[in-house]
């Protein structure tokens, strides 16, 4: 493709070269320059993408974008912009063809429940015959095909690849978690979104966006973008916020204040949730393999799409009864007289609806094992710590993903939350001997609950990305691999 199509609709100055040459690849990492490539430089939060164009261009890239003008040896062209992120997301529409045009864009946003509506509304999808795309935090999707994925919303450039290809093989809806990341730094700029979907909004990534005013006005692009429908949880205290920033229809869904989709008559146990609809004068039983009432909320949010799109709500009941997702309030086929549950809850909001879940069960001792993530909004480690303390009978502090912090750091900052509670805790810094001692402690009818990794399959540490799927680690425990020398 010629790079001056490839620039079409960016504004852009040619401090030198020709733009009327072709173009056989885009990338934004060096690394993955090729012949006849362009090289975007972008500037990261670590690296800035200008200090490795001779990179680049060593490896045949024959234009380059930057942000400001720099010493080049070889002769190729320079295009100088004022935001390479948002231009990226143009020139990747560009260079693939606006795929999201031929696409039907459902972009979910929110702090907690991203995931878990992304799966539900593509088993309601799915259920109707068509061939439905996925993006999200787990991995992408088209179809069955499973595709890795490095964050919760790709970059620009990888996100118009994934849609190209999900015209290419036939996809008619796409659902997609769009982070708040995401949408501050211009990844999702050229997608065309139909419907907007706003879960909730509580604190989380504050490292990031500073301020909740931020965060808040971060999603809120979502809902600007939208052109058929937005569809928010009125019970949340950001809702008002998101309707006003809505450029298109919007659907209210709830159980506390009035909506237009609402959930009456909830009943919960360890197994599930069930629960009357209400849509109008319409009426409908739904059960769930997912407990809580965060469940409700999420299948709410689904249900609403599925209004919009017209599906029956017959249709949508059995599409939702068997919808199970990884690391989402996962209760483990094992053989002990206790339960062990694996969840994402990261975040105090997050943490403590998690925990309320289980309050409303009849079970035993709640033994709470969980930490925080490292190089990541610190305000919340104390809150985290208040809310285990509050809601659960035992609690073991370990670690999550330190990165770069030394893990005993983000645990002192943890205990200063649950030291303002009564709840007795341990701290035991590595998670697998923390996962050890929580399965020996475990009584009859004890719920053992691994909170924060929930998906995840590794461990961040400062030099390295270690395997770590909890889930081989507690039958590994359990069968004997793995020797428990803790007294209990």
């Amino acid at each position: 493709m010629r790079l001056v199509d490839i620039l079409k609709d960016v504004k852009y100055t040619t401090i030198k070269g020709n733009i009327d040459v072709d173009v056989k690849g885009i990338c934004y990492d060096s690394r993955n320059s090729k012949e006849g490539s362009l090289f975007v430089a972008i500037k990261g939060f670590k690296f800035d993408g200008a200090d490795y164009i001779n990179d680049a261009v060593e490896k045949g890239a024959i234009a380059v974008v930057v942000e400001h003008e720099v010493s080049i040896d070889k002769d190729i062209t320079v295009i100088k912009v004022e935001n390479a992120r948002k231009s990226l997301a143009k020139i990747a529409s560009n260079y693939y063809g606006d795929p999201s045009k031929q696409l039907f864009m459902i972009g979910v946003t929110g702090t907690n429940g991203k995931t878990s509506v992304t799966y539900m509304i593509k088993s309601i999808l799915e259920s109707q015959n068509n061939k439905v795309g996925l993006i999200g935090t787990i991995h992408n999707m088209i179809g069955d095909k499973v595709y890795p994925t490095e964050r919760t919303t790709p970059e620009s450039l990888d996100l118009q690849r994934y849609l190209r290809l999900m015209v290419d093989e036939g996809v008619k809806y796409v659902v997609m978690e769009v982070s708040s990341h995401s949408l501050a730094l211009n990844r999702v700029d050229e997608c065309k979104f139909d419907i907007a979907v706003f879960t909730n909004l509580t604190q989380d990534h504050l490292d990031f966006h500073k301020t909740m005013d931020e965060y808040a006005n971060a999603k809120a692009k979502l809902f600007r973008m939208a052109k058929t429908a937005c569809v928010i949880n009125i019970d949340d205290d950001y809702s008002s916020f998101m309707i006003e920033n809505s450029n298109a229809k919007v659907v209210t869904y709830g159980i506390k204040d009035y909506a237009y989709i609402m959930a009456k008559d909830i009943k919960n146990d360890i197994k599930g949730a069930k629960y009357t609809v209400q849509i109008e004068d319409i009426k409908s039983e739904i059960a769930l393999k997912i407990p809580g009432l965060f469940s409700v909320y999420n299948s709410l949010a689904a249900i609403s799409v599925a209004f919009i799109l017209g599906i029956p709500l017959q249709s949508v009941k059995m599409a939702l009864k068997d919808v199970k997702i990884k690391g989402r309030f996962e209760v483990l086929d094992l053989e002990v007289p206790y339960n062990v549950v694996i969840d994402y809850a990261h975040t105090p909001d997050g943490l403590e609806n998690l925990m309320k879940a289980f309050g409303e069960y009849n079970t035993g001792k709640k033994i709470l094992l969980f930490g925080c993530g490292g190089d990541r909004d610190k305000g919340k480690r104390p809150k985290m710590g208040e809310v285990a303390g509050k809601f659960a009978d035992f609690v073991i502090i370990t670690s999550d993903n330190p990165r770069s912090e030394k893990p005993i750091d983000i645990i002192r900052e943890i205990e200063e939350g649950i030291k303002n509670t009564k709840c007795p805790y341990t701290i035991i810094e590595d998670r697998k001997e923390a996962i050890k001692y929580a399965l020996s402690i475990a009584k009859d009818n004890d719920v053992v609950i691994l909170a924060g990794k929930g998906h995840e399959t590794y461990q961040v540490l400062k030099d390295k990305v270690i395997d770590f799927d909890e889930r081989d680690i507690v039958r590994e425990i359990l069968n004997g691999d793995e020797k428990v020398d803790f007294d209990s």
